[in-house]
């Protein structure tokens, strides 16, 4: 599947950093990690520090599937806001999905220093009400999260003009956010795997699995095989190639970047911003004092109905942008559209698909993506080594769902 198109900004600002080789011989590992991605590496970084040796391959360059069309903001809160998700699977299971998010961005921090890479930035996020009507329901959201133990304010209308000169009805201020460069990171983790004993092979395509007994033996589309203990499928919307159900919903979402022009200085703390509509605008700054906008989402039909729209909607969000901030000096520079897919609560899922033996899934679905990513790595690693996790039930392929009324 064609994933993104058009001109990513992280893409465009980084080119290909590094070279990975494809595959020539047969090869034989403790793990088999298909996609490389932010996903797959996040996985494999897991599985390295555990000692445990591993193989990524990518049927393309590596990072050039969803992860470059990231826009790489990182938020504990998924797209199902927590009030609802407590009515849908629990509120146990709810309270411990936002509790994993909010921990995952200290993990990512820690990686991050871990790795020396520095395009890792705390942020506060702002939770707008798009409309006077969201109001009632966001304040059951913030009486939720702070039930929870989540640090955050509630602003009345008159905070948000004042903090921030444009009009919104009510918000919810957090202060646990952050922003990366998906792209960037991928690149950071594969190289330290390898650094450490891994192996990363690109432009090699997974065509056939065969389960053994102990084993799962991967044939590559050039006829090499990677016999492996266990696989970890982390290609993300394409997994519906390995499991025929109606698992998510595919949308294309759009993104536009302007020139440099120092917009943090017209807004509050230089938070990331989203809202309450659906679906739902967002926008941050980037590290080179740039804005990103991104939102506007379409259902996916096909790659071409969904390029052909791409600078309609980067007029749109231009205009989203220019009702809350009209004195920024905007000038697109990159638009880009890029594939996802949502799942009925919101929640990823991960872990292992009976029909499938010795066969785990990192698939994180959803706005906060990055987030999952890091949640599933440190489910896979327990479960590769035997351990019980006690999450893999939250995000498990058979987990109940309460439909609401």
């Amino acid at each position: 599947m064609d994933l993104q198109s058009g001109y990513p900004y992280s893409l465009i600002r980084n080119g290909l950093p590094f070279n990975y080789p494809w595959l020539e011989t047969d090869i034989r590992t403790d793990v088999a990690v298909i996609g490389g991605g932010i996903s797959g590496a996040l996985t494999a970084y897991a599985l390295t520090k555990a000692g445990i040796s591993n193989v990524v391959v990518d049927a393309r360059t590596i990072g050039l599937g969803s992860t470059a069309a990231s826009t790489s903001l990182l938020q504990y809160e998924i797209d199902t806001p927590l009030y609802q998700l407590q009515e849908k699977v629990g509120v146990a299971a709810a309270n411990s999905a936002y509790e994993l998010c909010a921990a995952s961005i200290g993990e990512l921090e820690r990686i991050c220093k871990a790795l020396r890479f520095p395009h890792f930035e705390k942020k506060h996020s702002l939770y707008l009400a798009s409309y006077r009507k969201d109001v009632s329901w966001l304040r059951k959201e913030y009486a939720a999260r702070k039930a929870l133990g989540l640090k955050m304010e509630w602003w009345e209308e008159a905070v948000v003009l004042d903090k921030m000169g444009f009009s919104a009805p009510a918000a919810i201020y957090s202060h646990t956010a952050a922003q990366t460069d998906a792209y960037l990171l991928s690149h950071a983790l594969h190289q330290h795997n390898i650094r450490h004993g891994g192996a990363v092979y690109d432009r090699t395509a997974v065509v056939d699995m065969e389960f053994r007994p102990r084993s799962v033996v991967l044939k590559t589309a050039h006829g090499q095989t990677i016999t492996a203990r266990y696989v970890v499928i982390a290609t993300g919307y394409e997994v519906l190639q390995y499991i025929k159900l109606p698992l998510l919903k595919l949308n294309a979402t759009y993104a536009v970047v302007s020139e440099p022009n120092h917009a943090e200085e017209q807004w509050y703390n230089d938070c990331l911003i989203w809202e309450t509509k659906s679906p739902y605008l967002y926008m941050r700054v980037t590290s080179d004092h740039r804005v990103l906008v991104g939102g506007r989402d379409e259902p996916f039909y096909n790659p071409t109905r969904r390029d052909k729209l791409i600078h309609r909607k980067a007029a749109a969000l231009e205009k989203d942008l220019r009702k809350k901030f009209p004195d920024i000096r905007f000038h697109p520079e990159f638009k880009w559209t890029g594939t996802f897919g949502s799942t009925e609560d919101g929640l990823p899922f991960i872990g292992a698909f009976p029909p499938m033996p010795h066969t785990y899934f990192a698939l994180g679905f959803g706005g906060n993506g990055i987030t999952f990513s890091q949640i599933a790595a440190n489910i896979i690693a327990d479960l590769v080594q035997g351990k019980k996790n006690p999450d893999t039930a939250i995000f498990s392929f058979n987990r109940k769902i309460r439909h609401s009324r």
